[in-house]
């Protein structure tokens, strides 16, 4: 940026700007073309609020540049407190307040760290939804506020979500899996606590607050790991906070009532526990999937780890099956072209055995890969991919049979199947998740 440019902006002398734009027209596009910082970044730094007006009117564009440390002219204002630079800003474009800087920082969120209330309450009011915005860290305005120890500014947050109605923003979870109350449990907090715990300030039920973390712990984990405070732990324990030990304890307690104990079983329930006290039960206890415990997120992807292994396997059978293919054509003892399976030639009994299994496990692998990647990003490309993987695992499947009539009903079953197995796993999954009665009936007469 020219010097003088700099000069002008940090001193706010509006005059000078214009002599340098007559003098030189092109000196504003000339800072466009550099990128970095603008003159409105430096005015917006300094609090010069006329000189920012000006650089609006000239070069309207700036005010949606980026510098070098990744803040936009409003990122700057919004956290220097500049109220009447702000709402100029949000004059030229309310849209301006959800412009994602560094680390997918919004304006809203340089204000709530540094305790701007009066400018909180202006981008609020130009774009009301930017509460629920997240940094790269999956944070959002409340932990920010929460973090920082701004406590008027959670005040004022809490209060919106109220109007807007959206008060379950409160129990969103940052990428460590940390709700606004473990970050208040870890700094002892005791004014979070009491205001989102108050059924007469947020409604009844709203607040989680037995949420796990990524670590396993409960805000009530968190607070009494750090010493603990009285106040806060009393005010968690009214709310019915737990540990997270005593959650797991509860839930095996629930799942032990539902066992039925009548005479004819009680030998039945005797051996269960002869083997759950067996090394090979408490290695298999101490593996299970444990859903108290382990995150959705971890699970989806230890889920998609294990379906691309099925996938590959299952994609790699049917590109050697099991005996090869012939390498030759012959029309002695055995008639058989080059490129067929020599496994169908001998055995087609247990090749078509072999072929449905294969293909069942690979279009399931398939279906539940498209399920886990729901909601990311490049669907199309993932979809095109998908589709082309199949095609290709039809045609190698129906190149290697020899027999046509095999070959023509393993290529309806290779386009029937991806469309039927959604469709089965859907109907077997409800039928499954609907209560039997004759068992609650069985449970009730045993209480």
């Amino acid at each position: 940026m020219d010097r003088r440019l700099i000069e002008a902006a940090q001193r706010g002398d509006i005059d000078y700007l214009l002599c340098l734009v007559k003098e030189h027209p092109l000196v504003l596009r000339t800072v466009a073309l550099a990128g970095g910082e603008t003159p409105l970044h430096l005015a917006s730094m300094a609090g010069h609020l006329d000189f920012a007006k000006e650089i609006i009117n000239l070069r309207q564009e700036f005010a949606t540049e980026l510098n070098q440390d990744g803040l936009s002219p409003l990122h700057i204002a919004s956290a220097n407190g500049d109220l009447e630079i702000v709402r100029e800003l949000l004059r030229l474009d309310h849209n301006l307040c959800l412009l994602k800087g560094r680390e997918r920082r919004i304006p809203l969120h340089y204000a709530a760290i540094k305790g701007r209330v009066e400018v909180i309450k202006e981008l609020l009011s130009a774009a009301a939804e930017s509460i629920a915005a997240v940094t790269a860290r999956g944070e959002n305005s409340l932990h920010l506020a929460v973090k920082n120890n701004k406590f008027e500014v959670f005040e004022v947050f809490v209060e919106h979500l109220k109007q807007i109605n959206v008060e379950d923003i409160i129990n969103h979870k940052d990428n460590q899996g940390n709700t606004i109350l473990h970050l208040a449990a870890l700094t002892k907090q005791y004014e979070v606590f009491d205001m989102v715990l108050n059924e007469q300030v947020v409604s009844r039920g709203t607040v989680e607050v037995n949420s796990l973390n990524n670590s396993g712990l409960t805000p009530l984990d968190v607070l009494l790991l750090e010493e603990g405070d009285r106040e806060i732990e009393e005010i968690l324990r009214q709310a019915t906070a737990r540990r997270s030990e005593d959650l797991r304890s509860l839930a095996q307690a629930v799942v032990s009532q539902n066992w039925v104990v009548t005479p004819h079983n009680s030998s039945n329930q005797q051996s269960r526990t002869e083997q759950a006290q067996s090394p090979a039960r408490q290695l298999i206890d101490y593996f299970k999937y444990d859903k108290i415990k382990e995150s959705p997120s971890k699970t989806r992807n230890t889920l998609l780890v294990i379906v691309i292994l099925i996938a590959t396997a299952t994609y790699q059978a049917v590109l050697s099956p099991p005996g090869g293919v012939w390498q030759d054509d012959n029309n002695g003892t055995t008639p058989h072209t080059a490129g067929k399976s020599v496994m169908a030639s001998h055995n087609s009994v247990a090749y078509c055995l072999f072929l449905v299994s294969n293909s069942m496990g690979f279009f399931m692998s398939l279906h539940m890969l498209y399920f886990l990647t729901a909601g990311f990003p490049m669907q199309l490309e993932l979809k095109v991919s998908l589709l082309a993987l199949t095609v290709t695992y039809d045609t190698s499947m129906t190149a290697m049979t020899p027999n046509t009539g095999m070959s023509f009903l393993f290529t309806i079953l290779s386009v029937v199947m991806p469309i039927l197995i959604p469709l089965v796993t859907i109907v077997v999954r409800n039928h499954l998740k609907k209560p039997r009665v004759g068992l609650q009936c069985t449970r009730q007469e045993s209480v």
